[in-house]
């Protein structure tokens, strides 16, 4: 059985980082955009993040450009963003594609487990997937969804 741990992505900071790190936490994966009406949801990812870290959760944020090209070109520009705006400090990775031929293979799974209104395909930036601690997809949600209303599912899987 495929799960988050058999997956591995580069940081921002371009380290290859082995998602299997992850597993034995709760785990949500968010695919994000700098430059969208959605963005602010880095404050409500955050807040999850800090509120819940010491029991388990962890975010995990991998931006994407393939939404009207709504993400910076550099992962430093990224970086810098996310920090000085919204003060992200959940792991953070290099921009991948999360459709078509050239997506990440992460994101090619997470697809294939829940699927969306689209299919398989993202919608858009900030749909977020829920993983339990064995690194298992549990749940799919909307990137209009806010991150205060994942807390319940979240603390159900703590």
């Amino acid at each position: 059985m495929t799960t988050l741990g058999d997956f591995e992505a580069n940081t921002l900071a371009g380290q290859p980082q082995q998602l299997s790190d992850y597993l034995g936490k709760v785990v949500l994966v968010v695919n994000t955009a700098s430059k969208c009406g959605l963005t602010p949801q880095y404050e409500g990812l955050e807040k999850l993040y800090h509120d819940l870290r010491d029991e388990g959760l962890v975010v995990l944020g991998f931006p994407c450009d393939q939404f009207a090209h709504q993400e910076f070109d550099d992962n430093t520009e990224i970086a810098e963003f996310c920090s000085l705006n919204y003060g992200v400090s959940f792991p953070m990775f290099a921009k991948i594609d999360v459709n078509g031929a050239t997506a990440h293979p992460l994101y090619a799974w997470l697809r294939t487990e829940k699927g969306g209104i689209l299919g398989d395909a993202i919608k858009w930036n900030f749909t977020k997937f829920l993983l339990n601690r064995d690194g298992v997809v549990v749940r799919r949600y909307a990137p209009t969804t806010p991150p205060a209303e994942i807390e319940a599912d979240i603390r159900a899987l703590l």
